[in-house]
């Protein structure tokens, strides 16, 4: 064709004519690691040879070296290809976490030796110095199990070496970790691969080991795991131990989002972090800052811990990226650009809200699935806002930070992540479209006004109007019992009750057809007939927001009628509002725990305590009874967070509780007071020395010295005590006098040990 051209120019008396020359195909390894992302990503035309060190014929996966370079190839599967043989790759370059090759063919040219592995260490490893090299690595294997990771079958290692943890999958049959393998001391020989977040980050390693002949224990474990000896759960603690080297980084970029006392965001260009921090420092989102703290490689993302933050107060906005739904939650190992921790905005159309005290959320409906949006309270740091009240069906375009669910692991062998949308304030929801005039109600009152103008037109009289009002009522008792049934999901009717009500409302509608719900690993709930294979029985998912669904509607119909547009429409609504009732029973009971409960320590809060006292303060009054409360607090704790840091302080007030649990009987209760403060119910006593006698023993249980992170750490508490009603009649009596005895006994202690 080029020629053709060439000639056809010639004739006209064009002259010649310069034609753009074809790029020339990179030879070596090292010319394809020489490139930059940007010239990676020109889809360069590569044509090398190298030695093959990892494939299995069920994926796309093919490692290569040459000498002391190597690169991963995206190939096609059931190649006739092993280990040793050396091949000819041809295809074109793409941008990865290194510059990679996306192969269009890989031809056999004949079978050679593997090359030496190379003996490799954890720095190495983790900054990807010796990436998709074959090495060996020395290491004791912690865990070992027999999966499938994608197409592939094999067993799966954790692998615990000198600076920290890696993982490897063994290409094997076995449907059995063989025996003597955990805990063993091993040498490993694989291809170095990686794990990586949806911004193609490297957050993990992984060894590809192509057979189990790679793995070699050079040592087994003395003990094996079946003759370990039994160890009380209460005591499993006391065998752990951790050794942290990690250093603390710097990084720089602008604020876009900020939780004080709990997180950030810093973005920088395409790249952004999050940060977890204690500090609670005003900071201006849009503001140019730094911060420091240490590198955390999450199953999901990467971030730093015990962030802080210094807003160097100039001005450096980020705009927001427009996207769509398939664009935030779609995984692409080609493309390392996603979204996580970004500043985003997105369109939808809102489905429901839920209020509650720590946080509102905005469901909305966006490219057919479904998106929360969160703004969370923080009364701490002053008044919460008022969030706006969008009406259901309103179209808004809501801006913040997309966060990938934490618990999710990325899998580049799945296509969708599920995410949320964090909000920085209610400025962040703008309203685009109200709902359309096509509701329900102004459909209802459409249709009533049309069946005036007919009986007026055609004069149908009484028998008309009788079947129209008779259909109006219908569709009025299904609003209310629908409206009765959103007020129940924001009340505090049990789920059970909910389902049955949204059960008998689709057999209302549907003629009084039997209607059940299954829910996902959970009850069978309404009338389910005992022979089925009688009816036409039609099933609608549950949709979930994440995940699997939450379970199915079903409705047993008469098998000679046909698919009615009504069966669909009145499934659609059950599983709304099934789908509604589940999701926010589930919210409510979690939030219902937070608000009961220390986070840190898994004892009653302040808020549970003061309920339960009153509660026994009437109780008391109704019996004549009596009964203890201990207020306890731990010595010296300032000291330990300012010796160790406040992480270690945390695990110091973990381990504390869990040893006063252990004095208490069952229908006692603990609770953390805030900080070092504890405080213990004791409602069944017979005298004031029961009461001392509880109070000295969750003394003296923390005489033992504590063994938190890798410190030996000294504690002891002071204790003082009330009895209901010899001490007081009232919660603030009580609280009062106790307070004041445990404050004489602290002072008592002091002055002993001045006078020593």
């Amino acid at each position: 064709m080029k020629r053709s051209f060439l000639i056809l120019a010639t004739v006209l008396g064009l002259g010649t004519v310069a034609l753009p020359a074809e790029p020339t195909a990179l030879k070596t390894l090292h010319a394809i690691h020489s490139l930059s992302k940007a010239e990676a990503q020109q889809g360069l035309p590569v044509a090398f040879e190298a030695t093959v060190t990892y494939y299995t014929r069920t994926g796309v996966d093919l490692f290569v070296q040459d000498g002391n370079e190597a690169i991963y190839v995206e190939t096609k599967p059931l190649q006739d290809l092993a280990p040793g043989d050396r091949v000819l790759v041809r295809g074109k370059t793409r941008d990865s976490f290194h510059p990679d090759v996306l192969g269009e063919s890989v031809t056999r040219l004949h079978p050679g030796a593997l090359p030496a592995p190379v003996r490799a260490s954890f720095p190495q490893l983790i900054r990807a110095e010796l990436d998709c090299m074959r090495v060996t690595v020395h290491a004791t294997v912690r865990s070992a199990d027999v999966g499938t990771f994608g197409d592939l079958h094999g067993i799966f290692l954790k692998l615990a070496i000198d600076g920290g943890y890696i993982e490897a999958t063994v290409a094997s049959s076995e449907t059995l970790v063989p025996r003597g393998l955990l805990d063993a001391d091993v040498d490993v020989t694989g291809v170095v691969s990686g794990v990586f977040d949806s911004k193609m980050q490297l957050t993990g390693i992984l060894l590809e080991v192509p057979t189990l002949e790679d793995v070699t224990i050079l040592r087994r474990a003395a003990t094996g795991p079946d003759a370990l000896p039994i160890t009380p759960m209460d005591q499993v603690l006391k065998s752990y131990f951790v050794q942290d080297l990690t250093k603390r980084v710097r990084v720089q970029g602008t604020i876009t989002y900020y939780q004080p006392g709990s997180a950030a965001v810093l973005q920088d260009g395409k790249r952004s972090v999050w940060i977890s921090t204690h500090a609670s420092d005003p900071l201006r989102i849009g503001d140019l800052a730094q911060a420091t703290g240490f590198p955390d490689a999450r199953s999901s993302f990467l971030a730093l811990t015990d962030g802080e933050i210094q807003d160097s107060h100039i001005s450096a906005p980020v705009a927001a990226q427009p996207s769509t739904w398939s664009q935030l939650a779609t995984w692409n190992s080609g493309n390392p650009d996603g979204h996580q921790n970004d500043l985003v905005s997105i369109e939808g159309k809102v489905a429901a809200w839920v209020h509650e005290d720590s946080q509102d959320e905005l469901v909305l409906l966006s490219d057919g699935k479904l998106i929360t949006a969160i703004y969370r309270h923080l009364p701490d740091f002053g008044p919460v806002p008022q969030m706006k009240d969008i009406p259901a069906g309103a179209v808004v375009r809501v801006t913040g930070i997309c966060m990938v669910l934490e618990s999710t692991t990325i899998n580049p062998s799945e296509e969708e992540i599920p995410f949320n949308i964090l909000l920085r304030s209610s400025d962040d929801i703008v309203v685009i479209a109200q709902p359309s005039l096509f509701s329900v109600p102004n459909l209802a009152l459409a249709a009533g006004v049309l069946f005036v103008l007919v009986v007026l037109a055609l004069g149908r009289g009484w028998i008309l109007d009788r079947r129209i009002r008779r259909q109006t009522a219908e569709l009025a008792y299904v609003e209310r019992r629908r409206s009765r049934v959103l007020e129940d999901i924001n009340g505090t009717k049990p789920l059970v009750e909910i389902v049955e009500q949204i059960t008998e409302l689709v057999s209302f509608m549907l003629k009084g057809a039997p209607c059940w719900c299954q829910i996902a690993d959970g009850a069978q709930l309404g009338n389910c007939p005992p022979k089925l294979s009688a009816f036409r029985v039609v099933q609608h998912e549950i949709p979930a927001r994440v995940g699997t669904a939450l379970g199915s509607v079903f409705v047993a119909l008469d098998p000679l009628t046909k698919p009615q547009t009504a069966e669909s429409e009145a499934l659609i609504m059950a599983t709304a509002l099934s789908a509604l009732a589940i999701e926010t029973r589930r919210l409510y009971s979690d939030l219902r725990r937070r608000s009961e409960f220390d986070l840190l320590t898994d004892t009653h809060n302040r808020f549970s305590l003061d309920k339960r006292m009153d509660a026994l303060i009437g109780e008391a009054r109704r019996t004549a009874g009596i009964f203890g409360f201990i207020y306890i607090d731990l010595d010296e704790f300032k000291q330990i967070n300012d010796r160790y840091g406040h992480h270690v302080g945390d695990l110091y007030l973990q381990e504390v509780a869990l040893r006063m649990k252990r004095q208490l009987r069952s229908h006692d209760l603990l609770a953390r007071q805030g900080g070092d403060e504890f405080a213990a119910l004791v409602p069944v006593v017979r005298s004031r020395a029961d009461v001392e006698e509880i109070a000295l023993r969750l003394e003296r249980c923390l005489d033992d010295p504590f063994v938190v992170d890798g410190y030996t750490v000294y504690g002891s508490a002071s204790v003082g005590i009330a009895v209901y009603p010899e001490d007081g009649d009232n919660r603030e009596s009580l609280l009062k006098t106790a307070d004041a005895a445990m404050y004489q006994e602290k002072n008592a202690d002091r002055l002993g040990i001045k006078s020593e």
